[in-house]
């Protein structure tokens, strides 16, 4: 693995740690993150689901790309997905490609069940 790799896979690992489980504020957000659209998914997640975690199972990286395969863990307290707050603790996994320069989160792909979080929230 190049140093590149591990200088970029130590940069994700750090910013999982430091956005699990905390507020998302504007200013933790800019120490990491330059994507916009990264921004205002977090932004969005975090009215619905304040403080949630995040939790890395495996992470691969690549020159200047990070995979990350994570579980998300949080308790619904603002709307989402036009369904208002029910107070019900979700979790569901999913998979995150960060592309990272200059170190910042430049660009990102998530793949996320929603239907699988919906279900929670709807039984």
């Amino acid at each position: 693995m190049s140093t590149v790799a591990v200088d970029n896979k130590q940069f994700i690992s750090d910013y999982l740690q430091a956005l699990s489980g905390l507020p998302k504020t504007k200013e933790l957000l800019d120490r990491y993150i330059s994507d916009p659209t990264l921004k205002q998914h977090i932004q969005q997640a975090e009215a619905a689901f304040p403080a949630y975690e995040v939790t890395p199972h495996q992470m691969v990286a690549e020159d200047d790309m990070v995979a990350v395969r994570c579980a998300f863990r949080g308790v619904h307290q603002g709307d989402f997905a036009g369904i208002a707050p029910t107070g019900r603790e979700v979790s569901s996994s999913f998979m995150i490609f960060y592309r990272v320069s200059d170190g910042s989160i430049v660009e990102h792909w998530l793949q996320l069940d929603v239907k699988d979080i919906l279900d929670q929230l709807t039984r």
